[in-house]
């Protein structure tokens, strides 16, 4: 039986997004009904409102992908689902097409992402097929002193850079370099220190630098203070005084700036791994052929396969990754003044909407 929800409707670029009451209609075959818990604030939502990118569901169009919550209704086929606390995957693979049966689930071209294929989100309730949730085991995540809501963030904020880790092949003893360090980038160091890695963080931000190092940075660079010829030489500088090698670099980039972007780039070094993870409209300008030189590779990465986040989980309910200190929780209805605040960078944690009772 439908009953009522509400959500919020990004209608056009740089515009204040409104609220709507919508019908929350039976879930079709394989589908459930999740009731949100909390949904994050991500770089990729602000792209879609302030900065023209794109989405594929034509707006009007509720955004958000970094999803928690219990289902409250389930359809047909998804019955096993009902009552249980979840993270809903961000990019969710059809897992029939040949990419998908091949492993290569995040190209799936008829892939489902909440807050671009569909609506998101930053709403009470969000259909969903269920083979793009995850169990929460909430007597784990209630020992943690965490919230469902705080959960919200593993959908990328963790998994993303958790897959990125894992694609780049991080090994005990590797050096891996993580250019900015809030929201994903933070989570990036603390997995690479995780998998074995000696971690150097770089940022511009002097207080996300200061956090980063109680949380898996060995090393910590201030982009504004060291930059470009004399960055790589500090951090040659630190792989010879700590035994590490001077080749086969890890470099992620996570600030999804052009700056970062050209930073990231000039690290590179003989068989380097270029993983990039931020995301920017704007464009830049390199030598490729340093990768050849160097025969280093870059590897994109586009969010992660539901396949990867119950070892992602687990690593937050272990404390092997720390959320909470990264994080903090804000009504949903203030949502236009928190996009605001995220895009005047006046939040030092990324931002968890959680919607009223």
């Amino acid at each position: 039986m439908a009953f009522p929800g509400q959500r919020w409707l990004m209608n056009e670029i740089g515009q204040p997004m409104s609220k709507e009451q919508f019908e929350v209609a039976d879930p079709g075959h394989g589908d459930v009904v999740v009731e949100i818990s909390g949904c994050g604030v991500c770089h990729t939502d602000l792209g879609y409102l302030y900065d023209g990118v794109r989405t594929n569901h034509q707006l009007p169009l509720t955004l958000g992908h970094e999803i928690s919550g219990t289902v409250v209704v389930s359809g047909v086929g998804a019955e096993d689902w009902m009552g249980k606390s979840v993270v809903i995957s961000a990019v969710i693979p059809c897992d029939e097409c040949d990419l998908c049966k091949s492993g290569k689930g995040t190209i799936c071209r008829s892939q489902m992402m909440p807050g671009n294929d569909i609506h998101g989100g930053f709403a009470s309730h969000i259909t969903v097929p269920a083979r793009g949730l995850i169990e929460v085991d909430m007597q784990r995540l209630h020992a943690c002193g965490m919230t469902l809501a705080d959960m919200s963030v593993v959908a990328d904020a963790v998994t993303t850079p958790y897959q990125a880790v894992i694609q780049a092949e991080i090994q005990q003893g590797s050096l891996a370099i993580v250019i900015g360090v809030g929201g994903v980038g933070g989570y990036a160091a603390q997995i690479a220190a995780a998998k074995g890695a000696t971690v150097v963080a770089i940022d511009v931000d002097t207080a996300k630098l200061e956090m980063i190092s109680k949380y898996g940075a060995s090393a910590i660079f201030n982009a504004r203070e060291i930059s470009g010829r004399d960055l790589k030489k500090a951090i040659f500088a630190f792989a010879k005084d700590n035994g590490l090698p001077a080749t086969q670099w890890n470099i992620f980039e996570c600030s999804g700036t052009t700056a970062g972007q050209q930073a990231a780039f000039g690290l590179l070094v003989h068989g380097a791994t270029l993983s990039v993870v931020g995301f920017t409209m704007d464009k830049l300008e390199v030598r490729l052929s340093n990768l050849m030189a160097y025969h280093a590779r870059a590897l994109g990465n586009w969010g992660c396969t539901p396949g990867h986040y119950p070892a992602a989980i687990d690593m937050v309910l272990d404390g092997d990754i720390q959320v909470l200190p990264f994080v903090e929780q804000h009504p949903l209805e203030d949502i236009n003044s928190v996009f605001e605040a995220v895009h005047q960078h006046q939040l030092t944690r990324r931002a968890i909407l959680t919607p009223g009772p």
